[in-house]
């Protein structure tokens, strides 16, 4: 999100960002909003998958030009672990050639979101059966359970200090399935 510089036999070189955040950097600290959130989520899936970050920059410019910003969490692409493809229709192209290519990829990484437009507009860490959303239009994006809107810092929060699920979820009015996926969601994250 902020490029690097790095040094080769020609001397220092510049590799600019992928992916140029909407929020500006705050007190020397990089924002993202929530869609910079499901960018960078589908880079790092696409890395882990084993795409090149040349591709992947010539993917994201790319798809950039047909769809605007954010292209990535538009849930259109996935990736062969090679190269990133493209859903088009009922049909498959590779996203820098536009070449059409065979459908036997799978797309795990976008199971657990929600589109709303064309545009990611829910992310579900736990699964959508694990009760907890990261919904931008809700409680300012923070991860809370997704019936009751409750954060799921302030159920962990509560967790600790009484060390009992059901009361938890009875103070709250949540299930105690909801207070168990915020307690172990927050436990993750501060892993």
């Amino acid at each position: 999100m902020q490029g690097y510089a790095f040094s080769t036999a020609r001397g220092q070189r510049l590799s600019p960002p992928v992916i140029r955040p909407d929020l500006p950097v705050l007190d020397g600290i990089l924002t993202l909003s929530f869609l910079d959130l499901q960018e960078i989520r589908f880079v790092d899936a696409f890395l882990n998958a084993g795409v090149s970050w040349k591709h992947l920059r010539a993917a994201h410019e790319e798809a950039a030009v047909q769809w605007g910003p954010h292209p990535f969490s538009r849930g259109r692409f996935i990736t062969d672990g090679r190269i990133i493809l493209e859903r088009a229709g009922a049909t498959i192209v590779e996203a820098v050639s536009k070449q059409s290519v065979f459908k036997k990829v799978i797309a795990p990484y976008i199971v657990n979101l929600s589109f709303a437009d064309g545009q990611a507009s829910e992310w579900w860490p736990m699964g959508k059966k694990g009760l907890i959303v990261l919904n931008p239009k809700r409680s300012f994006g923070q991860p809370i359970t997704a019936r009751e809107g409750v954060p799921t810092a302030i159920l962990a929060k509560a967790y600790k200090a009484e060390q009992s699920y059901t009361r938890v979820a009875r103070w709250y009015e949540v299930k105690e399935k909801a207070v168990r996926n915020a307690v172990a969601y927050e436990a993750n994250l501060a892993a």
